[in-house]
This record gives structure tokens, sequence and C-alpha cells, in this order.
């Protein structure tokens, strides 16, 4: 099943870390710090140019992706809890 992210950008939920809100998150150095990195190292991908308000920790292919989306982390978290609701029933039996 996949999560929208904003834009064009769905991902599989089974390759979702975490989901974090981005103003309670960048308050922290450590985290600041962690996405400045990431960012100079190609790890982030923008799904938007809208205002970012989360970011979504990601590995797909053995490789780490950040995207930011525009997208609250509570709708986020919504969608994944409503997709992972869904896959038993959408199963083949």
């Amino acid at each position: 099943m996949f999560l929208h992210l904003g834009g064009d950008t769905v991902v599989n939920l089974k390759d979702v870390i975490a989901i974090m809100d981005l103003d309670v998150t960048s308050t922290a150095k450590i985290t600041r710090e962690f996405l400045a990195v990431a960012e100079e190292e190609g790890f982030i991908v923008n799904v938007s140019e809208d205002l970012p308000k989360s970011y979504v920790l990601t590995e797909i292919d053995h490789k780490s992706k950040i995207f930011v989306s525009p997208i609250s982390s509570a709708t986020l978290l919504k969608r994944a809890k409503n997709i992972r609701s869904l896959a038993p029933t959408m199963q083949p039996e």
C-alpha cells in the first residue's frame, strides 16, 4: 500500500521508518544538524514548493531518503493508519 506525501509523490508504506513534525523536531540542534547533513549528501527530496510541515524518513532499496512534505505529520499518520486498517480486507484469500 502507498502513502501520498503531497504533490506527485507516494511511497510504499513498508518503506516508511518515521513521520516527523518539522516544527517540533527542528527545535533540537541535533535534528537541524541531521537534516543539514542529509541535504548536503542528497538524501532530501522536497515533494512540493509549499511550506514544509513534516518529513518522512524512508529506506528504499537499502538507501535512506527523507521526503519533506507540505502535509502535516498528523494527517500523514492518519492516512497511514487508514491504509493499514484497509490492508487485511484488500488482500486475496
